[in-house]
């Protein structure tokens, strides 16, 4: 990685963490409470909430046609989505100690409480519910796939990759036939010693 590569990298860095710090201010300008993981509101805030609920059956009634007849073709993904986190569990619970102990914790990625917020109804809670349990798994799968990549070929594509995951821009550059040789171990060194 070449010296401006690393400038480039830093910024991203420095810019991840600054729409942090705006997210945590808007949240508190929403009266949102966080302790020891739990989340809450100020007061009266989630009678407010509660207020502009819309009824199940007046959500069901104004959703379109469309949305109507393919929530069951959404849903139905919960069996696989399922069986793949079950399967992605047991891979790194074999793989990864095998390799160095460089698990992921599944709790970062799957964070399920949207369901909780008194201004939804119980579809739109159920609908939360899913779409976070779905992505969840989908960012568990990608951190533990990088983590697997950078084990066995830490190597950037030729050709763009859209959105790659964090770890991609620290790879090596494709055809760095020495530096691959030179530098496996460390890619590997660097997993075992990760603390995020």
């Amino acid at each position: 990685m070449t010296q401006r590569m690393q400038e480039l990298a830093a910024q991203i860095v420095d810019l991840q963490g600054e729409l942090d710090r705006e997210i945590e201010a808007r949240r508190k300008i929403l009266g949102v409470k966080l302790a020891a993981g739990l989340v809450g509101f100020e007061q009266g805030v989630a009678a407010e909430h509660r207020a502009v609920r819309t009824k199940g059956s007046r959500f069901v009634a104004e959703s379109s046609f469309g949305a109507t007849v393919t929530a069951p073709v959404i849903y139905s993904l919960i069996v696989p989505l399922i069986l793949v986190d079950i399967r992605v569990s047991l891979y790194q619970e074999i793989c990864f100690r095998a390799y160095g102990n460089f698990r992921v914790r599944r709790a970062d990625y799957v964070v399920l409480d949207r369901q909780y917020l008194a201004y939804l109804n119980w579809i739109e809670a159920a609908n939360c519910l899913f779409c976070a349990y779905a992505n969840g798994l989908v960012g568990y799968v990608r951190e533990f796939s990088s983590r697997t990549e950078q084990y066995w070929c830490p190597i950037n594509h030729a050709l763009k990759v859209y959105d790659p995951h964090k770890r991609y821009h620290q790879f090596l550059e494709y055809g760095d036939a020495d530096g691959c040789r030179a530098r496996l171990a460390s890619f590997r060194k660097q997993l075992v010693e990760i603390t995020d």
